[in-house]
């Protein structure tokens, strides 16, 4: 049987075919890969690049909008305005940091987005952005724009950042509560706070029994669920409920007056003007005394009873007689508090409402509308066992235009204040006038005070149900090493025992600075008052710009909208 014989080249050159062309295909998905991860490479180093090129862009922006908020926060509006020319020219610069000169921020070789700083809207009452949603002031949105080249890149890659941010003026009393202080609420009872809260420095929250907050809390510091470190009293915590945002870190809102927004400073204008003070500072043009429509300033050496040196009065003055129908100077009680006898200035609200309307008043006339403020300043020298103070007596019904009554004093209020009477113990103030008081602190004496027993013991100061309308803004004496400030729930003073009776208040609580006039600490409850059932409520009158009260001063804000990446080209 014979065997078929094999080619053994031909079976090699097969293989060896094969060999090659599979080679062949190897080294071209070799080349393929080489050249994929290549551009991968490269797009991956151009998507760095670019991102950092965005970063450095927005620190660019965040460069010039720290320079406008810095001059608007301090210096105000005018300041703001005129430095839109230099705005653009504060790139970041390597001697800030030596990363900064692998940048190109001259918007030369690529596109040509310069720096861009401009105003977009006009100044105009608007509803507010962002985290102030819900309220509303005087508005303008500005524009910032830059762009940066990436130096690090071959191409130069580039990118461009859009900021816009709204500059206010907000009104102080559509805050609930606002402290440039820290602010603390420890309440024994459960305690539910509509409307916006606000502080400037810390919030302290550690309440005994519950507290709730029903809108949106800011602090320019730290929220904390616990008391502030320095306060000595030792207390059950109970839950704190936030219905709205609770963000801290915010920036501060500051009231504009040309310093920065320390309290002591800030305390300024409450106080009269020092001789020579221009009404052109910006600090002159927030002193009540400079703004009221009528001074009732009582000197050593004098009286001084006349229009405002801001207003169209300013140039009418009255003799003494022309107000003694409305204001005595005789009142004479104790405050257990202080530990002093209270000499006050007394103003009868319900007879200064007639004065101040009548068609034959020197300073209505000069003004051409009724009186809506009074400044009041007890300035003569007493023995530092009185306390010069201004009571508010008969103030149940307010001058139809409202009535804002401002003094460095402390004030008492005796009775019900701003209160219809078919409306006392409730939330309506549809028939409220626009009020505000603004004092050293403020005192809240029911219709049952009785002068003659100021001074006994706390079973024989026995309050009534009492309801008071109006923004209140006064000092109060801080927490230190050993006494607790009192908190919100004490910011109203009192001193008789409101145990089993309420006080309704409707309004906004303001505290801007220290008290530097009735400053003894918080005494606690039992003997110089008990606590008063406390129905108190945010005044919804105060969103409307209409029915806010007169004189009410306003924070400047400044507050983030829209960012956006744009073409580095666009």
């Amino acid at each position: 049987m014979k065997v078929p014989s094999q080619n053994p080249r031909r079976n090699d050159g097969s293989a060896l075919l094969m060999v090659m062309l599979m080679g062949g295909i190897g080294v071209a998905i070799l080349a393929a890969a080489m050249s994929w991860t290549a551009s991968t490479a490269s797009l991956t180093e151009r998507n760095l690049r670019y991102q950092e090129a965005v970063y450095a862009a927005e620190a660019a922006t965040e460069k010039v909008l720290s320079a406008m908020v810095n001059d608007y926060s301090r210096l105000g509006l005018s300041v703001l305005q005129a430095n839109m020319g230099l705005y653009p020219l504060r790139i970041p610069t390597p001697e800030e940091d030596p990363c900064w000169a692998g940048f190109d921020f001259e918007g030369t070789g690529i596109g040509g987005v310069p720096m861009l700083v401009e105003q977009s809207t006009p100044w105009v009452v608007t509803n507010l952005q962002s985290q102030y949603r819900g309220l509303s002031g005087r508005a303008a949105t500005f524009r910032i724009r830059a762009r940066a080249a990436n130096l690090a890149h071959p191409s130069r890659v580039a990118a461009a950042v859009e900021q816009e941010v709204q500059f206010a003026l907000v009104p102080i009393f559509q805050f609930t509560i606002f402290y440039n202080l820290d602010l603390e609420i420890n309440p024994g009872a459960t305690m539910t706070i509509g409307g916006r809260v606000h502080g400037n420095q810390n919030i302290y929250c550690s309440p005994a029994s519950s507290l709730t907050f029903l809108n949106d809390v800011t602090a320019s510091g730290t929220i904390f669920l616990n008391k502030h470190p320095d306060d000595p009293l030792i207390r059950s915590r109970g839950p704190v409920v936030f219905q709205g945002r609770a963000d801290s870190g915010v920036m501060s809102l500051n009231i504009p007056i040309g310093v920065p927004n320390d309290p002591n400073a800030v305390r300024a204008i409450v106080e009269p003007p020092p001789p020579g003070e221009p009404l052109t500072s910006e600090l002159a043009k927030e002193r009540f005394y400079n703004k009221a429509d009528l001074l009732l300033v009582l000197r050593d050496s004098g009286v001084e009873i006349r229009g405002g040196p801001m207003t169209q009065a300013q140039a009418v003055s009255l003799p003494w007689n022309a107000v003694t129908n409305f204001v005595s100077t005789n009142a004479s009680f104790t405050d257990l508090r202080e530990n002093k006898t209270v000499r006050a200035v007394e103003i009868d609200v319900g007879k200064f409402a007639t004065w101040s309307t009548a068609a034959t008043n020197p300073i209505r006339l000069a003004l051409g509308r009724p009186i809506s403020s009074v400044y009041v300043a007890d300035l003569r020298t007493f023995p530092s066992s009185q306390l010069p103070a201004v009571r508010l007596v008969n103030g149940a019904t307010l001058p139809s235009s409202g009535l804002t009554v401002a003094t460095p004093n402390p004030l008492y209020i005796l009775g019900h204040y701003n209160a219809p009477a078919a409306y006392r113990g409730t939330t309506n103030t549809t028939q409220t006038r626009p009020a505000a008081i603004i004092a050293d602190a403020i005192t809240i004496l029911s219709p049952n005070w009785n002068d003659s027993k100021s001074a006994q013991s706390i079973n024989n100061r026995i309050a009534a149900d009492t309801t008071v309308n109006a923004a209140f803004m006064a000092g109060i004496v801080p927490t230190r090493p050993g006494a607790y400030s009192g908190g919100v729930e004490n910011f109203p003073r009192f001193l008789e025992n409101w145990s089993q009776k309420t006080l309704t208040y409707n309004g906004s609580m303001i505290v801007l600075y220290p008290s530097r006039m009735a400053t003894n600490v918080w005494p606690g409850t039992g003997t110089v008052y008990n606590a008063p059932n406390r129905n108190w409520h945010f005044d919804l009158n105060f969103l409307n710009p209409d029915k806010l009260p007169p004189l009410c001063p306003s924070v400047r804000a400044v507050i983030r909208g829209r960012w956006q990446v744009l073409a580095a080209s666009q």
